[in-house]
C-alpha cells in the first residue's frame, strides 16, 4: 500500500511540475511575443514610413510622427515611395544632427509624444547598422519617435560554488526610474551613448550603479547580443543589448551607487528562472537572463517544447 501510494504521489508531482513548467514556457513566450510585436501580424509596420538618410535606411516613423514633422519643410522633405529623408542640404553629421534635434526639442510641447517627457540629454548614434559610421546623433528620448536603433550593455553577474550551483546577483531599480520603476534588472546595464565603446560603458555601467571596481568589471567576457523589436504608444524600438558574463568572487557583494538602484539580490538560479516569468522583471533585462540560462544549459531543447522559438525570439534582426 505505502508502494502504491508512494507511485500516485510521484505522479502527482510529475503533473503539477509538467503544468508549472507549461506555464512557465507559455509567459516566456508571450514574453518574447511582446517584445517582438513589431514584426506580428497588426502591428503599425506596414503603415510607417521608412527613415532613411542619404538612401539608408535607418529607423521606421510612425504616421502620426511623420504628419508632425511636415511643417519643417527646411529638415525633412515630403514622404515619398514610404519613406521620409532628410533634406540634401543637410549633407554631414553635424547638419543633420543639430537641424533634427531643433525640430525634436520643438515637438517637446506635443503632448501626445508622450517619450519626449524623459528628455535624458543624452545623446546617441544615427546608423544604419552598427558597424557603419554614424550619419548623425539623436536624443535619447527622441528615437522611438524615428525607430532609430538603440544598443546598450548588460551585464549578468553571477557566482559559482564549490558545488558547481550558480547564483545570480540581481538589481531591484529606483522607484525613481522614468523607465520601469522598482522593477528587477541585470546586476548593471546601460545605454550605448554617441562616441562611447561598450567595454568603456560596461566599466562605466559597473561603477556607477554597483560600485563594482573597474579591476573585476574589466573581467566581464563578451558572450552574446540579444536583438528584439516593440512597439507601444512611445513608438519604435528596435534593440540590440551586447551581453557580458561577470563570474564573480563568493565573497564580493554590490553595493548601491548612483542611486538607480535601490537594492541586490543573490538568488539561486532556479529561483532567478521562476521570476523571469513574472511580471516583476524589466522585460528586456528578463531576455538577457533567459539567453543566460540556454547558453549555460539550464534550458534544454529536450525538456523545453520552445526552445528554438526562445532562440529566436532573443535573436532577432534589427
Amino acid at each position: 500500500m505505502r508502494t502504491a501510494q508512494l507511485i500516485v504521489d510521484v505522479t502527482h508531482v510529475d503533473i503539477w511540475f509538467n503544468m508549472a513548467s507549461s506555464a512557465w514556457s507559455e509567459r516566456i513566450l508571450q514574453l518574447l511575443r511582446r517584445m517582438n510585436n513589431f514584426y506580428s501580424a497588426g502591428s503599425s509596420r506596414s503603415s510607417c514610413f521608412r527613415f532613411e538618410i542619404d538612401g539608408s535606411q535607418v529607423g521606421w516613423i510612425p504616421p502620426h510622427v511623420a504628419s508632425l514633422l511636415t511643417p519643417y519643410t527646411d529638415v525633412f522633405l515630403p514622404p515619398q515611395k514610404g519613406a521620409v529623408s532628410l533634406c540634401p542640404s543637410l549633407d554631414c553629421y553635424e547638419k543633420r544632427s543639430e537641424a533634427v534635434n531643433d525640430v525634436v526639442e520643438a515637438l517637446r510641447h506635443e503632448s501626445s509624444l508622450i517619450c519626449l517627457r524623459g528628455w535624458r540629454d543624452e545623446r546617441y548614434s544615427v546608423k544604419p547598422r552598427f558597424c557603419d559610421a554614424p550619419l548623425m546623433w539623436m536624443e535619447r528620448a527622441a528615437t522611438s519617435l524615428f525607430g532609430v536603433k538603440r544598443y546598450g550593455v548588460h551585464i549578468n553577474g553571477y557566482t559559482v560554488n564549490g558545488s558547481g550551483e550558480i547564483s545570480m546577483w540581481l538589481a531591484r531599480r529606483s522607484i525613481t526610474k522614468q523607465t520601469y520603476p522598482g522593477l528587477l534588472d541585470n546586476m548593471a546595464a546601460g545605454g550605448l551613448a554617441a562616441d562611447v565603446g561598450i567595454k568603456h560603458t560596461l566599466i562605466k555601467e559597473c561603477a556607477e550603479e554597483a560600485c563594482i571596481p573597474a579591476d573585476i568589471a574589466a573581467k566581464a567576457c563578451p558572450v552574446s547580443t540579444v536583438s528584439y523589436t516593440y512597439e507601444d504608444e512611445e513608438g519604435v524600438f528596435p534593440e540590440s543589448q551586447f551581453v557580458f558574463d561577470l563570474e564573480l568572487p563568493l565573497d564580493f557583494v554590490p553595493s548601491v551607487g548612483d542611486g538607480e538602484v535601490q537594492d541586490f539580490y543573490l538568488l539561486p538560479i532556479e529561483k532567478v528562472k521562476g521570476l523571469l516569468a513574472t511580471d516583476d522583471f524589466k522585460p528586456n533585462s528578463a531576455m538577457v537572463i533567459l539567453d543566460f540560462l540556454i547558453r549555460h544549459s539550464l534550458i534544454e531543447p529536450d525538456t523545453e517544447p520552445y526552445y528554438q522559438e526562445f532562440v529566436t525570439g532573443l535573436h532577432q534582426t534589427l
